[in-house]
């Protein structure tokens, strides 16, 4: 009985090593995933910021040209 319970317990042991295998593999990932969106995030503030300089640049222009005239 003792061999049978000492068995089982390997085997959840085992189980719970591979598991905590997947995990890491897992989070590792997300990380990575998580790096990526922070990076194309900064890049698309950084886009967001000169699409919105160049609209008012171009609101300014043609407020400058409608007080010319």
């Amino acid at each position: 009985m003792a061999e049978n319970q000492l068995k089982a317990l390997e085997k959840k042991i085992d189980e719970l090593i591979a598991l905590c295998g997947d995990l890491n593999r897992e989070n590792q990932s997300l990380k990575h995933d998580s790096l990526g969106w922070h990076d194309e995030r900064l890049q698309l503030v950084a886009n967001n910021d000169l699409a919105r300089k160049k609209v008012e640049a171009m609101i300014n222009r043609l407020q400058a040209l409608e007080q010319e005239s």
